[in-house]
């Protein structure tokens, strides 16, 4: 165990020496030593308030600024979520902060310092230079840690994974193959994802944190007690597909309450008095799988549990539109689950997770006391906007914003390099509606690479369709501003990063019919099922459906045609496996048969999809990333225009007759005159979002007849 608070403990029954001689790789020394035992003589009736702050999908904004439009955006940032950090600890005498992953990846900085101007060995990413200036305790690895690969996760956060063939870095990033390359003084870890040959974790698993708070005695007055805090973290299982290229033979996930169960007990042990889970987990009534943190609520006694990855808020009292509302065990007022307190805190330092814990000692042990314990969420927003007045936000931490701002000049200077010209707007304001004007053009580079690639390595599919999918990443999840606009002009790199906002590779994979028309019923969950007997407005947007998922198929001539019918349920693979949404299915005018055989480029994330996993054939793992694919393409070819690259409208709904209007949300910026320009004709602007709680949107009636 770790002084510094950096524990290993493969197993209860080996001594603390061999702790040391066993433990994974970390970033610490190994003059490993038990930690301080709780304070011999601490009297019954002592309390200890102590507040745990958490950070969590962070995804490298560290600064509150969008560089897809070039602009700043104050509602986000890890400058202002420090703001709100020093502020709770001002408030708070005993803290203790973490970070709950998701961390290194997410802007197009983060791809600059992976990607094209890779960080050195000596150097860290600016995230994690902010957050340890920011004196973080604990740190969970979540999924899109693994994104850039496992060197350059390894060489960051300087943990030696002991896979083979796997070094910290590469030959251009640590050229003398340092043992020892720069990274937070912080642990980080994972209890669930597994070296594949040895099956011990990557990442320490738990830690203890040995720590000296201020506490009030039974009769009022203050003194000095030690606490071992125990911290266990966990990563959601699908990395295994999403990062398959880089993690298949090299790492497995177990789930997580397998996990709990082993490593909370060898806490216990070592121990610990309290017990944090740092789950970047989900919120659902899955008992497997990314989101199966209720499951893992109630597995192992936890005192007190931060989650993440969903990107949703918890707690969110009064709010009825919440999705964790309903849950059993789920008091999304209180913020328990299943009487655990907890917090999720949205995404990219929006809000700061805030867990009150109040312990009590009973001249034996800690204990946590559930009824004076309290959790909440600290927004960067401090004035609504009104009356035409803008919304006000926390102040950016000059101290955190500074070190970023090198890089960030340099990331702005790179975003604006151009690669073509475009003749009209390319747009996901209506997607929903069936516009193509923002997927098209990645459609048609993902089938020029996939098809130039069949000519020169097995042009024997020269028969094969190749057809293609791509979704409207950003179609205002984060917010109003978040809808991909290109607009009339120059394309430039931060265009293409706009129009493909991951780092994801070219694959293809060889489907039959049948499995076509499944990819297509799943991405057909983007949109509720509509009553055509309500007369109350209907929303068409499933809410927790993202929108990276709605993928649109689309052939070279306008060759693909489908049909979806949201009158039905939807398709999902697991919930719901006989949903049919998909009524007409037609390649070149003839209906698509289940033996018929296709090929369709995608991207290395949906490739790994579960509702694909064993019936589909992988025929194509590109080193090229999608957006390169896309940025080649568009430098070969002339100026875009609507007719050769947004007019191919490839699927349509079934029409039908509602009693009432169905709705969807669009950007600030949409409007009748844009959606007509585009050709879609059936939508008309009715209103804002405000009632649905989403100020500044614009509202649009869809005409489904």
């Amino acid at each position: 165990m770790k002084v510094a608070g950096r524990v290993f403990a493969p197993t209860l029954i080996i001594s603390t020496l061999l702790l040391a001689l066993s433990a994974c790789g970390t970033n610490q020394d190994d003059d490993d030593a038990p930690a301080p035992p709780p304070e011999a003589g601490v009297p019954s009736g002592t309390t200890l308030k102590l507040a745990l702050l958490e950070t969590s999908d962070l995804h490298a904004n560290v600064l509150g600024y969008d560089y897809y439009r070039l602009a700043e955006d104050p509602s986000i940032g890890t400058d202002r979520a420090a703001t709100l950090i020093k502020q709770a600890r001002g408030e708070f005498p005993n803290t203790l902060l973490f970070d709950n992953g998701d961390t290194i990846q997410g802007t197009v900085l983060s791809d600059y310092q992976a990607l094209v101007k890779p960080v050195q060995c000596g150097t860290l990413p600016v995230i994690y230079q902010q957050l340890e200036a920011l004196k973080v305790d604990a740190a969970a690895i979540g999924n899109h840690e693994f994104n850039y690969g496992l060197p350059y996760l390894s060489q960051v956060t300087n943990v030696d994974f002991r896979i083979d063939g796997i070094a910290k870095g590469t030959p251009g990033t640590n050229p003398q193959a340092q043992a020892d390359c720069a990274a937070p003084s912080f642990p980080f870890l994972s209890s669930n994802v597994l070296n594949a040959k040895t099956q011990e974790p990557i990442f320490q698993p738990w830690t203890i944190l040995p720590r000296t708070f201020t506490a009030t005695a039974a009769d009022g007055s203050s003194i000095s007690v030690n606490v071992n805090v125990g911290v266990i973290a966990f990563t959601p299982p699908s990395i295994m597909t999403a990062d398959k290229r880089f993690l298949d033979g090299h790492v497995t996930t177990t789930e997580y309450v397998a996990a709990a169960r082993k490593y909370v007990p060898q806490m216990l042990a070592q121990g610990a008095d309290v017990i944090v889970a740092l789950a970047h987990s989900g919120i659902t009534t899955a008992q497997t799988g990314d989101n199966a943190g209720l499951a893992l609520s109630s597995a192992a006694g936890f005192d007190a549990m931060l989650f993440g990855h969903q990107h949703q808020k918890f707690p969110d009292p009064g709010n009825s539109r919440s999705p964790f509302a309903g849950l059993p065990g789920v008091d999304p007022d209180a913020g328990t689950l299943n009487g655990v307190p907890a917090a999720m805190p949205g995404f990219f330092g929006s809000y700061l997770g805030v867990i009150e814990l109040t312990l009590a000692h009973d001249g034996t042990r800690w204990s946590v006391r559930k009824e004076d314990t309290r959790s909440s969420l600290r927004p960067t927003l401090t004035k609504a906007a009104a009356n035409g007045a803008p919304a006000e936000y926390v102040a950016s931490d000059s101290e955190i914003a500074a070190l970023a701002q090198g890089v960030h000049e340099e990331t702005i200077q790179y975003v604006q390099q151009p690669i073509g010209e475009t003749a009209f707007p390319l747009s996901s304001d209506f997607a929903a509606a069936g516009d193509v004007s923002s997927l098209q053009i990645v459609n048609m580079a993902q089938i020029d690479y996939v098809e130039r690639y069949i000519q020169d390595n097995n042009p024997e599919w020269g028969n094969l369709p190749v057809l293609s999918a791509a979704a409207p990443f950003r179609n205002g999840f984060y917010g109003v501003d978040d809808y991909i606009g290109v607009e009339t002009g120059q394309v430039s790199l931060r265009s293409a990063a706009d129009l493909y906002t991951y780092s994801n590779t070219v694959n293809a994979v060889r489907i039959d019919g049948k499995t076509l028309r499944l990819w297509l019923e799943n991405a057909a969950g983007w949109f509720n099922q509509i009553d055509a007997s309500e007369t109350a407005e209907q929303t068409l947007i499933n809410e927790s459906f993202p929108s990276y998922n709605f993928d649109v198929m689309q052939a070279r001539d306008g060759k693909l045609r489908y049909t979806i019918d949201i009158s039905v349920p939807a398709y999902h693979f697991r919930d719901n496996p006989t949903g049919r949404r998909i009524t007409t299915l037609e390649y070149d005018g003839v209906a698509v048969q289940d033996d018929d055989r296709f090929i369709v480029a995608t991207n290395s994330f949906r490739a790994g999809a579960p509702y694909l996993a064993g019936v589909s054939e992988v025929v194509l793992e590109a080193p090229d990333t999608n957006r390169d694919a896309l940025i080649k393409y568009v430098e070969t070819q002339p100026t875009l225009t609507l007719a050769g690259y947004g007019a191919d409208r490839s699927w349509s709904f079934a029409p039908m007759s509602p009693a009432g209007d169905v709705v969807f949300m669009s950007s600030a910026n949409a409007t009748d005159a844009r959606a007509q320009s585009y050709g879609i004709t059936n939508v008309s602007r009715v209103g804002t979002g405000e009632q649905f709680g989403r100020a500044g949107y614009s509202k649009f009636s869809l005409d489904l007849r």
